[in-house]
C-alpha cells in the first residue's frame, strides 16, 4: 500500500479539543476530527448528545473579474441524527432543502460575510452539518460562531472579530434563557437571535408577544453577555491550538485600489455634478450613475488599451466618491436623494377588495413599491406540515413571498423561491403572528401570498402592512394592525455624529451603515430585523431608532387604515363556513366512535369536513350556513348531558319484544319507551300505536347517569 507524502502530514495533524462553560452548559470545540482535506473543520458536543460539524472551504485560484464576494453558505440536514428515514414513501435520501435549511443557511450567511475585506475575490464554502441532535433545540444559532472558529483557524488574519450568533428568550416568567428548547419556544414571549462581536452588533432577529421596549433592551444585553462568552472561546481555542500546530497562511486575496485614483476623483465630482442624481426614481438614478462613470472615464482619457488604469478601480473610485458626497450631505445639511426630510415616509396610496373573486385582497403602493397581497381560508384540516430531521410539526398560518424580474425592471426565467423569498416570506410570519386570532377563536388555516409588481426597496414592509389589511378584508379577527417601517442610519467615525432616516429607498441603501426594519402595532412591536456595519452600535441608538419608527409606524396605519379600520363583519361568500367547539374530554368518544364511525357518517349526511385538534377542538367546514348549523346542532345533541324533562322528537327504529319501542336519537344512542309509557290508556298491542320509522315525540322521565340508563316517555298530544 502506497501512502502519499501529502497523506502522511495530513495523518501526522492531531485533533484537538477543549470544553468550555458557556452559560452553564458544557460544550467542546475540536478540531481536526472531520473532513481533513478542508481547509479547517469544526466539530461542536454537548452532554445531551448533539454533535455538529462546520468546514470551510477557501479556493486559492480567483477570479479577476469578479465584482462581488463569493461566498457560499449551505445548510445541511441529516435525518439520521434525529432517527428519522426521510423524506417520503419513494424518495429516502436527503434531497432538496427545507425551509429551515434554507433560513438557516441565509442567517449563517448574513453576519459571516461583512467580516471578510468587501472586494475579496476568493470562493469561499461554508458547509454546516448537524449529525447527531437530541430533538430538544435545532442548535442553528450555533453555526454562526463555528463557522467563526473554522475561519479563524483558516489564520484568515483578513477575517476582522470571531463573531457569534446566540438565542435568547423571555419565557412565560420573564426569565431570561439561552439555547431555549422547542417547548420553551411556544409559551415565550420574545424570541431574540442576535449576532455580535466583543462590542459590535451585526445582526438581530426577533419576534415580540406584547413585551415592553425596556426588557428588549435587556434582553439585548443579556445576549451580548453570552456572546462575549463564545467570542472569548473561539480566541482561547485558536490560542491554545496555535501552541501545538502551526496556523495555515492565509489565502485570501482582495482588490486594492489606489488612493491616488481616488482623491482626483472625488475632486472632479463637484456639487454640480451630483445634482442629477437628486430627485430621480432608482432606475434613473442608477442611469446617472453610468453617465457620470462614463464623464470620468472620459475626463481621464481612459480606453481599453489604457494599461495604467483599471476600469473596475475608477468605476469603484465614482462610487465611493459618491456615497461619501451623499452621507454627508445628510449629515450635515439634513438632505435626502428625494428631498425628504430624515423622518418623513414616502405617501401610500391603498386600495382594498382587488380580486373580486378571492377571500381577501389589499394593493399596496408607497411611492413606486407596490405589492398586491391575497389571503386564502381554508379548512383545517389542510394545515401545513412541517417535515424536516425534527419532530412533524405544523404551521397554521403561512405567508408567501414573490418577487417576479419584472417588478425590478429585469429579464429573468422564473424558478423555484429564492432564499430572498423564503427569508421574507417567513419575516412577515413574525410580524403578523403575535395578533392572530387562536385556532378555537377562528378555527381557518390562513395562507397570505404577497404579489410584489413594483420595487423600489423595502418591498418587505410593503407585504407586511399589506398582508394585515388583506387579513382583515378577508374577515380574520387580528387583534390589531400591524404595520412596517424600514430605518436607516448613516455614522461618521471621524465626529461621531450619525442620523436616524425613515423609510429608505433603494437609492439610499448603499448609504447606510445600520438598516432597521421594525413591525409593530400602536401598542408593541412585534419582529425587529437588523444588519449593522459599524463597529460600535450603543443601545442609545437602538433606543433613538426605535422611537423614530414608532412616529413612522404610526403614521403608516393612520394611511393603512383609512379604508378599513376593522376585520369586516362578514365572510367573503367565495369562502368556505368554518366554525369550532370545544368539546369535553369526556365527550369526545361521543363524537368519534368506533372507527370514526360518526365522523364520517356526519360528513357523507351533511356534506361537510370535520377536524378534531389535540385539544379536542372540533372544526366543521360547510359550504353554506345552513349545512353548518345542522352539524353543529347535531354534535351539540351528541355531548349534551341529558336531564329530567328534556323532551325532543325522533323516529322509532324498531319494536323489540312487543312492549318496547327504540328511538334512535342521534348517532350511537337508542333509547326505549315501555308499552305502559305509549298512552294514557292501557295498551295491550304497541303495533297499534306505533310503527317502524314513526315519528315519535318524547320526554324524558328517568336519566341514571352512574348507570347511562334514559327512560323515556311519549307526549300525547290533545
Amino acid at each position: 500500500m502506497i501512502i502519499w507524502l501529502s497523506d502522511l502530514k495530513t495523518l501526522e495533524h492531531k485533533s484537538f479539543s477543549k470544553t468550555y462553560d458557556i452559560n452553564w452548559k458544557n460544550i467542546t470545540f475540536e478540531s481536526w476530527k472531520l473532513a481533513l482535506l478542508a481547509d479547517w473543520s469544526v466539530v461542536i458536543k454537548d452532554e445531551e448528545g448533539n454533535y455538529l460539524l462546520t468546514t470551510v472551504w477557501i479556493k486559492e485560484e480567483v477570479k479577476q473579474w469578479v465584482d462581488f464576494f463569493p461566498l457560499t453558505v449551505e445548510f445541511q440536514e441529516k435525518y439520521y441524527a434525529t432517527w428519522k428515514i426521510g423524506w417520503n414513501r419513494f424518495m429516502k435520501r436527503e434531497s432538496r432543502p427545507s425551509e429551515n435549511a434554507i433560513l438557516n443557511s441565509r442567517l449563517i450567511d448574513r453576519p459571516i460575510r461583512p467580516m471578510f475585506p468587501k472586494w475579496t475575490m476568493n470562493e469561499v464554502q461554508i458547509i454546516s452539518t448537524i449529525m447527531s441532535s437530541s430533538w430538544t433545540s435545532d442548535y442553528w444559532f450555533f453555526w454562526v460562531t463555528w463557522a467563526s472558529l473554522s475561519i479563524l483557524l483558516s489564520w484568515t488574519s483578513e477575517f476582522e472579530w470571531p463573531v457569534s450568533w446566540a438565542r435568547v428568550i423571555i419565557d412565560s416568567e420573564w426569565n431570561f434563557k439561552f439555547n431555549p428548547s422547542f417547548e420553551e419556544l411556544k409559551s415565550c414571549r420574545l424570541d431574540l437571535t442576535i449576532a455580535w462581536t466583543m462590542d459590535n452588533i451585526s445582526m438581530v432577529e426577533s419576534q415580540w408577544y406584547e413585551i415592553e421596549e425596556d426588557k428588549i433592551i435587556e434582553a439585548f444585553e443579556f445576549a451580548h453577555g453570552v456572546i462575549k462568552e463564545l467570542c472569548k472561546a473561539q480566541i482561547d481555542f485558536v490560542d491554545n491550538y496555535s501552541k501545538l500546530h502551526k496556523l495555515p497562511k492565509s489565502k485570501l486575496i482582495a482588490k486594492t485600489f489606489w488612493d491616488e485614483m481616488y482623491k482626483k476623483i472625488k475632486e472632479y465630482i463637484t456639487e454640480e455634478k451630483m445634482k442629477p442624481l437628486y430627485y430621480v426614481w432608482k432606475m434613473e438614478f442608477h442611469e446617472q450613475m453610468v453617465i457620470l462613470s462614463e464623464e470620468v472615464k472620459n475626463w481621464l482619457g481612459y480606453s481599453e488599451d489604457t494599461e495604467d488604469m483599471n476600469i473596475l478601480e475608477i468605476e469603484e473610485s465614482v462610487y465611493k466618491a459618491i456615497k461619501e458626497f451623499m452621507r454627508k450631505k445628510v449629515l450635515t445639511d439634513k438632505v435626502r436623494l428625494d428631498w425628504r426630510k430624515l423622518d418623513q415616509v414616502r405617501p401610500i396610496y391603498t386600495e382594498l377588495w382587488v380580486l373580486p373573486r378571492v377571500h381577501g385582497s389589499a394593493l399596496f403602493q408607497r411611492w413606486v413599491t407596490q405589492a398586491l397581497t391575497v389571503t386564502t381560508l381554508w379548512w383545517p384540516g389542510d394545515i401545513q406540515i412541517i417535515d424536516d430531521m425534527f419532530e412533524e410539526d405544523t404551521k397554521r398560518y403561512i405567508h408567501h413571498y414573490n418577487f417576479p424580474p419584472f417588478s425590478v425592471w429585469e429579464v429573468k426565467p422564473l424558478r423555484w423561491p429564492s432564499r430572498r423569498d423564503i427569508w421574507h416570506g417567513r419575516l412577515a410570519e413574525k410580524a403578523i403572528e403575535p395578533v392572530l386570532p387562536n385556532l378555537e377563536e377562528f378555527p381557518y388555516f390562513i395562507r397570505a401570498v404577497s404579489e410584489i409588481t413594483t420595487c423600489n426597496w423595502s418591498s418587505s414592509m410593503a407585504s407586511i402592512c399589506w398582508s394585515t389589511m388583506s387579513l382583515m378584508d378577508a374577515w380574520v379577527p387580528i387583534k390589531n394592525v400591524v404595520s412596517w417601517v424600514a430605518m436607516g442610519m448613516i455614522y461618521d467615525e471621524k465626529t461621531w455624529n450619525y442620523e436616524v432616516l425613515s423609510d429608505i429607498q433603494a437609492q439610499e441603501d448603499f448609504l447606510w451603515d445600520l438598516d432597521f426594519k421594525v413591525a409593530g402595532t400602536d401598542k408593541w412591536i412585534t419582529a425587529l430585523q437588523m444588519d449593522c456595519k459599524v463597529k460600535w452600535l450603543k443601545m442609545e441608538v437602538i433606543k433613538k431608532v426605535l422611537d423614530n419608527a414608532k412616529i413612522a409606524l404610526s403614521y403608516i396605519r393612520s394611511e393603512m387604515t383609512k379604508e378599513l379600520s376593522s376585520p369586516r363583519p362578514q365572510l367573503s361568500p367565495y369562502a368556505p363556513f368554518i366554525l369550532s367547539m370545544k368539546v369535553p374530554v369526556d365527550k369526545i368518544r361521543e363524537i368519534i366512535w368506533k372507527g370514526w364511525e360518526t365522523i364520517q357518517k356526519m360528513i357523507k349526511d351533511f356534506e361537510v369536513e370535520i377536524n378534531i385538534t389535540d385539544d379536542w377542538i372540533v372544526s366543521v367546514t360547510a359550504k353554506n350556513q345552513e349545512q353548518w348549523k345542522k352539524t353543529i346542532d347535531h354534535i351539540t345533541k351528541m355531548i349534551k348531558e341529558i336531564e329530567v324533562g328534556d323532551a325532543g322528537s325522533w323516529k322509532v327504529i324498531k319494536i323489540l319484544d312487543w312492549i318496547w319501542a327504540i328511538i334512535d336519537l342521534w348517532a350511537n344512542k337508542s333509547w326505549m319507551i315501555h308499552i305502559s309509557k305509549i298512552a294514557k290508556e292501557r295498551v295491550t298491542n304497541i303495533w297499534d300505536y306505533l310503527k317502524v320509522w314513526d315519528n315519535v315525540e318524547y320526554k324524558v322521565i328517568t336519566a341514571d347517569k352512574d348507570s347511562g340508563k334514559i327512560w323515556l316517555e311519549r307526549i300525547i298530544n290533545n
